[in-house]
Parts: structure tokens; C-alpha cells; sequence
């Protein structure tokens, strides 16, 4: 190969490894709407991005970081001319501006694995680079995450870009990646908090750096200090100016993941073990044992790079794992840490194999490892974007009312749904006083007193999504029946919680054990995993999945005000 071959090789390379990244991440990106399933997606990142055209641009919520807020700000300025804008393009079709925030995860995903390549390359050689890219691009948890509108998958792109220069300060120590390396840190951890553990990466980097003297050093680090605050205050600046808010969202944060209770469904014990086993699957079982190999092969061949790479690594999963709550996409902070580790560990373990049978060119050896380390996350990202492409269980649920449940009807409708998803979008309906097609039972207000009696009248206390379970008496079902209220629709992302944990909550196996008693089923979409999960009830991992969605289940009651209908 010429010299001009070789020079364009490697960038044709990382384009075309962004653009199958991005390829992954766009395919099913329409998923769910005009509806939007995600609880967080629904509730957070979106809605203040619109918020900020009528109101101040102090998001007033710090619980996240509000960066991706703010880019989704500037995306919808951008895509829907301001807010008169986003206001009409929102009351149309919520759908289309859902679409564009998940267009931006999905190119900050893409991105990302461009990014680590060209981290991998300044740390190791451009064939790891590569594999390591490669294995970003695919695995499951990054590519499914770019789906929604999340935090998650955007913050991988200004990490890896602090790579990019914790790299340059590991194997050059200018001033200029000193620079790189803080700037990205900041805009990573005004994106998401926990992004700050790649100040583990360049603290050890700066450390082993070939500086001349411990003043460069020292400079390197006031330097990447002082623009890490700068760009963490310029993507976040009411961490400053409303700094009392800032500080309570920390707060709150830090309780939210350690209050001590877990959440309903919740049963792994052990958060270290979770997040261990999330990772065979997250990113896949050849990555994980080649990531734990590449970290023992640096360790004895090169251990500047090991102490760079492999202790943020275990103090992240030893600090994730000791909250009281664990989910497998909060581990995302240090997935590129661990593509890292994999790709090294197996292409040295490839050249090792076949050097032994052949003189292999290096190109085979990255070439056997991409191969080994991406397979299982192609083929399960694949098939989570033909089935993120089909008609969610909830929207086939919606169908069926709409084709056999009159506007205006009273029914249940647990809370595996958004709001929305009882109102037509663009077409308020007349059949009821909110503007929604059916009259919905306030599932959000418990008539269920603190004695387990359940009142009659009033409007309830305010129930949180994740204690619906709790406030179920088999009762219930008769004050549907004397209200009017006949169709009741049960998801099993809220049913599966009780069925998880029975003895937490044997009310509601009771109340389920009622409902089917006293009504008929006349709807149901079933799915073929029946266990709870926090993972795999919100995702469509599992092969056997056909479809996106939760099981849904809807009864028509027979007795009461309902007899006859």
C-alpha cells in the first residue's frame, strides 16, 4: 500500500465506524410515538428544553446536569425556528420533536466511538483504536440508550474526548492535551455527574506523564482544573448563579440512590454482582473477559497504561454497586474505559494465537479480535432496532380502545402509559372535561388510607410511580364497578413488580387475583419474558422479543354500574 493509501485508510476507517455507529442508532429512533414510555425521557431532558422558551433558562432542576438540556435548547431553535415554533410543532405531534432529541443521543453516540478511536490510537497503536471504536459502535447498552432521549449515551461523547487528551498527557504531557482533556471533563460532568471519574484517568496520567519537571506537571493540572470548571460552568451555569438549587439537586440526587429502600422489583442483593453481570450483556461476555485480560496484560507490559486505564474501572463499580439502587445503563461512564481494556487484551491475545500457527500481517490479529469482541453486540443491537421499528404492545393496546372503547368512557389505566396516551395528539376530544378521549380513574391519587382502608370520596394522596404497587387492595376493583369505571388495562413493567417481590406487597397479588375474578379479559398482548426486570422490562434485549413493550392486559368488569354493558 502507498504512503497516500495508508494516510487516507485511517480516517476512511473512523468515518465509516461513525457512520454504522450512527446507522445503529438511528434505525427504530421513532419508537413509541407521538407517545414516549420512557419515564425519564418523558418527564425531563425534553420537556425543559421547550420550557426554556418561555421561561428563564435556569432549568431549576439540578437533580441531572442540564447540558444535554441546553443542546436540545439550540437543537429545537434550530430544527423548529424558536418557540412559537416548538410550541405548534409540540401540539401537533409531540412525536416530532421527541425525534429530534433522540437524533442528538443517537449522533453524540456515534460520535463517541469516533472519539475513542482517536483515544485509542494516541494511547495504544490505530488497530486497537479500532477494535475499540468498533466495540463502542455495537455493544448493546449504548447503541439501545441512543434510542431515547436520555443523558446516558450523550455524555460518552465528551468523555471520550477527555480520553482523547488524557491520552496526549500519558504519552506527550504538553499543555495542549492538558487543555483538551479538562475541557471535555467538564462539558462530560455538566452532561452527567458521574462522568467525572475520568478525572481518575487524568490525575494518573499526569502523574506518569514524561514531563520534564514536576512543575509541567503541576501547570498541566491547574490548566485542565481551571478550563474543567469553565466548561462545566458555561454548560451549567446555574450551578453558580443559583447555586443553593444546584447544591439541593445534588443532594436529592445522592438520596435518590441511596435511600436506604431499593425500588419494588428491585431483587438483586448485591449491586457490585449486578453491575458485573449487566456488562456480559451491556457490552457483551468476550468483551468483559478480554477487558479483565487487557487489564492484567497492561499490568505486567506496560503498567503506566494499566493505572491509567483499570483503578477508575473497579472504583466505579465499587461506588455504583454500594447505592441502594442500580440500574445496568448507570455503569455507561466507564464503558469506554472498558472497550479500551477488551481491545487491547484481545488483540494481543489474537497475535499471540496466530502467531503460534502462521506470520500473521498485525491486520489479522485486529481484524480476529473486532470479530470475536463485536459479534454478540451486533447481532443483539440489530435485533433490538427491527423490533424498536414494530408497533410497541402499547400502541396495539391503544388501537383496540380506540376501535372498541367510546370516547368519554371511564377506565383504569395503570401507569405503564404517559398521560398523553389517553388524548388524541392535535385533537383535544369534547367527550371529556381535560380533553382526553377516555376518563381516566386518577391512578396517581391512593384512596387507600395508612389503616388499609379504602375512602370513599376525595381525591387521594399523591401516589409516586414507583409505589403504585403498594397502594392496590383488592377493594379497588369494587369501587371501579361502583363508579362506572369497566375497562381496566394492567402492564406487567408495574404488575411484574409485585409478582417480583410478593411477600413486599400481597394486597396487590390480591387486588390482580380480584380483577381477574371479576372481569373478562378482552385484550391482551403478551411477551415472552414474564420475569421482572429493571433491564430487560424496558428494553428488548431478549431474542425472543418480537415486539417493544410491557405485557398489557385489559379487562371489562362485569358486576356493579357495569353489569349488562
Amino acid at each position: 500500500m502507498r504512503a497516500a493509501d495508508r494516510r487516507a485508510a485511517w480516517p476512511a476507517a473512523v468515518t465509516g465506524l461513525v457512520v454504522g455507529a450512527l446507522a445503529l442508532r438511528l434505525w427504530g429512533l421513532r419508537h413509541g410515538l407521538p407517545f414516549v414510555y420512557n419515564a425519564d425521557e418523558n418527564a425531563h431532558f425534553v420537556a425543559g428544553a421547550i420550557g426554556m422558551f418561555g421561561h428563564t433558562y435556569n432549568p431549576n432542576y439540578f437533580i441531572n446536569p442540564p447540558g444535554f438540556t441546553y443542546l436540545l435548547h439550540a437543537a429545537f431553535q434550530v430544527a423548529f425556528g424558536g418557540r412559537d415554533g416548538v410550541s405548534d410543532a409540540f401540539a401537533a405531534d409531540p412525536g416530532d420533536v421527541f425525534a429530534v432529541a433522540r437524533a442528538a443521543s443517537a449522533v453524540l453516540g456515534a460520535a463517541a466511538a469516533g472519539l475513542l478511536a482517536w483515544a485509542g490510537a494516541r494511547l495504544f497503536d490505530r488497530r486497537i483504536a479500532l477494535v475499540a471504536g468498533g466495540l463502542l459502535a455495537v455493544a448493546f447498552l449504548p447503541v439501545h440508550y441512543a434510542h431515547l432521549a436520555l443523558n446516558d449515551v450523550p455524555t460518552l461523547a465528551p468523555a471520550c474526548l477527555a480520553l482523547v487528551g488524557v491520552a496526549g498527557v500519558l504519552t506527550r504531557g504538553r499543555l495542549a492535551d492538558y487543555a483538551l482533556a479538562g475541557a471535555a471533563l467538564g462539558l462530560a460532568c455538566a452532561t452527567k455527574y458521574t462522568a467525572g471519574i475520568v478525572l481518575l484517568p487524568l490525575l494518573a496520567a499526569a502523574l506518569l506523564a514524561p514531563a520534564p519537571a514536576p512543575p509541567r506537571r503541576i501547570a498541566g493540572l491547574a490548566l485542565a482544573g481551571v478550563l474543567a470548571l469553565a466548561a462545566f460552568l458555561l454548560a451549567n451555569p446555574y450551578a453558580l448563579l443559583d447555586f443553593d438549587a444546584f447544591r439541593d439537586g445534588l443532594s436529592e440526587q445522592s438520596a435518590a440512590s441511596s435511600d436506604g429502600g431499593g425500588k419494588l422489583g428491585l431483587t438483586a442483593e448485591s449491586g457490585i454482582l449486578y453491575y458485573l453481570g449487566s456488562v456480559t450483556w451491556g457490552l457483551g461476555w468476550l468483551p468483559a473477559l478480554a477487558a479483565l485480560g487487557g487489564a492484567v496484560a497492561l499490568a505486567r507490559r506496560d503498567w503506566r497504561r494499566a493505572v491509567v486505564l483499570a483503578p477508575p474501572v473497579v472504583l466505579f463499580l465499587l461506588f455504583m454497586g454500594l447505592q441502594d439502587r442500580f440500574f445496568a445503563r448507570w455503569l455507561l461512564p466507564v464503558y469506554p474505559l472498558l472497550c479500551l481494556l477488551a481491545a487491547y487484551g484481545a488483540v494481543s491475545l489474537a497475535g499471540w494465537a496466530l502467531a503460534r500457527v502462521s506470520r500473521p500481517r498485525p491486520a489479522w490479529a485486529a481484524g480476529a479480535a473486532a470479530v470475536a469482541l463485536c459479534t454478540q453486540g451486533l447481532v443483539f443491537a440489530i435485533h433490538n432496532d427491527v423490533v424498536l421499528a414494530r408497533p410497541d404492545t402499547r400502541a396495539l393496546a391503544r388501537d383496540w380502545m380506540v376501535a372498541n372503547v367510546p370516547p368519554g368512557t371511564k377506565v383504569v389505566i395503570e401507569p405503564v402509559v404517559p398521560d398523553a396516551w389517553a388524548t388524541d395528539p392535535g385533537r383535544p376530544s369534547r367527550a371529556t372535561g381535560n380533553g382526553a378521549r377516555w376518563s381516566k380513574w386518577a391512578t396517581s391519587r391512593s384512596r387507600v388510607r395508612n389503616d388499609g382502608t379504602v375512602q370513599r370520596g376525595g381525591v387521594g394522596r399523591i401516589v409516586k410511580l414507583e409505589d403504585y404497587e403498594r397502594t392496590l387492595r383488592p377493594e379497588l376493583v369494587g369501587e371501579y364497578q361502583r363508579h362506572g369505571y369497566c375497562i381496566v388495562l394492567n402492564g406487567s413493567t408495574q404488575f411484574g413488580r409485585a409478582l417480583a417481590e410478593p411477600e413486599e406487597v400481597p394486597q396487590a397479588l390480591r387486588y390482580y387475583a380480584e380483577l381477574r375474578r371479576a372481569g373478562r379479559v378482552v385484550f391482551a398482548a403478551r411477551q415472552p419474558v414474564r420475569t421482572f426486570s429493571f433491564d430487560f422490562s424496558f428494553n428488548s434485549y431478549p431474542l425472543s422479543f418480537a415486539r417493544p413493550g410491557p405485557e398489557i392486559v385489559i379487562y371489562r368488569l362485569t358486576g356493579g354500574a357495569c353489569g349488562g354493558r
